[in-house]
């Protein structure tokens, strides 16, 4: 039973426990526990973004697990939606393991895109089969291709680098109003219980490119965490990586950085 049943069963809230955030599934509204990595940079403009990705300890348990990229995106008309680009462990895939580059316009409606030369077991759209390997790094990169979508529309291109195999993966392209990335994060949204086996992911090597084309490199995010109140689990915890070149994102320890907590890169 999930947990929108448990709320409609008889008793209500009053026959469920109090959740605490350090065990059961997160009772948010979409199921889910989130913590992010907000992207200290410049306001831009900026017309792509990346990182590299790891899944340093894979899931043990068949419940999705999302790790993304996101950026947030404007242009002329103001605030134009944002979109995410990640790897996931999702059981509805072969192995477990799907890449997804899908996003929302400012007026909450899903972003239309063109299509994709990688298949989808379960006919989604936006999540495609990929096979991730858990150690190896990848960079995920949105760029800006104007003119390249519907028109008055920016094509953003969503892309995967395999660095060990020296492979770059089109996922396929959004369409959003928005000619520039204003801001970016990087995140992990996890489906499972709060006390099950943890999770790790590592981020390192952010950066935003320019029109330019100049490259900057990030080396500062703001913690933040989805609070219990909210269905957060509170066993997740953001960090410095032990030689401060990355971050390392886990679920399962006690929490070891504070939300609002700054996380510089090459600190140590």
């Amino acid at each position: 039973m999930g947990w929108l049943e448990r709320l409609a069963a008889p008793g209500g809230s009053s026959a469920r426990p109090r959740f605490d955030g350090t065990s059961g599934r997160p009772p948010s509204g979409n199921g889910a526990s989130s913590f992010h990595l907000f992207w200290d940079a410049a306001p831009g403009p900026w017309v792509a973004a990346e990182v590299v990705l790891e899944i340093v300890e894979p899931p043990t348990v068949p419940d999705l697990y999302f790790w993304a990229l996101q950026v947030n995106l404007g242009g002329p008309g103001g605030a134009a939606g944002g979109a995410h680009l990640g790897l996931q462990w999702y059981p509805l895939h072969p192995g477990s393991t799907a890449v997804n580059w899908g996003g929302y316009g400012a007026d909450g409606r899903e972003l239309a895109g063109g299509g994709s030369a990688l298949p989808s077991a379960p006919g989604n759209a936006n999540t495609r089969d990929f096979a991730w390997v858990a150690g190896q790094a990848y960079r995920l990169r949105v760029t800006a291709h104007p003119g390249g979508g519907a028109r008055g529309f920016t094509a953003w291109r969503g892309e995967v680098d395999d660095l060990a195999a020296g492979r770059t993966t089109v996922v396929r392209d959004l369409w959003a109003p928005g000619d520039t990335i204003v801001s970016a994060m990087v995140w992990s949204e996890v489906f499972a219980a709060c006390d099950d086996p943890p999770a790790v992911t590592r981020w390192s090597s952010p950066a935003l490119t320019d029109a330019g084309g100049r490259r900057t490199a990030v080396t500062t995010a703001t913690v933040n965490y989805q609070a219990v109140r909210d269905g957060g689990c509170a066993r997740t915890s953001s960090d410095l990586d032990p030689a401060a070149t990355g971050w390392l994102q886990r679920t399962g320890p006690d929490r070891r950085t504070p939300a609002g907590t700054r996380l510089r890169l090459g600190s140590v």
